[in-house]
């Protein structure tokens, strides 16, 4: 199986400890997902994003720096069994929190989806929820 890495760098108006628990808090998590969030803030632990579209396992976590977990999309084209790795690394910028996210081992077949889904589903979401802030 062909896979790619998606990249993706923006600048969030928050401090990097607010963004990481945007995504590690499961209330805050759903409020992203507009669905139920199932997210264990433990090294090893699970989550269940989306309705059990995404799910996967915690490899790292620290605390406002960095996130690292192993993702699995249902997905056309994404093997039952394939997990890519998500990599989020959170830094103080003048306007707030810069955010670097990688995915590497994704299904070249699903790549250019998975690709619109962060965008249109997670960091537009989470612009919009920090600026109301």
């Amino acid at each position: 199986m062909k896979t790619r890495s998606i990249q993706f760098q923006t600048i969030f108006p928050a401090e990097p400890g607010k963004v990481y628990h945007l995504l590690m808090d499961q209330a805050q998590h759903a409020r992203i997902a507009g669905k139920d969030a199932r997210i264990s803030a433990k090294t090893d632990g699970k989550f269940i994003v989306w309705g059990g579209y995404c799910h996967g396992y915690n490899i790292e976590l620290k605390e406002g720096e960095k996130i690292v977990q192993a993702w699995h999309f249902d997905e056309t084209g994404w093997p039952d069994n394939h997990y890519s790795i998500c990599t989020f690394t959170f830094a103080p910028c003048e306007r707030g929190c810069r955010m670097h996210f990688e995915q590497s081992e994704v299904p070249e077949a699903s790549a250019d989806t998975i690709e619109k889904v962060w965008k249109t589903f997670y960091w537009d979401k989470m612009q919009a929820l920090l600026e109301k802030q």
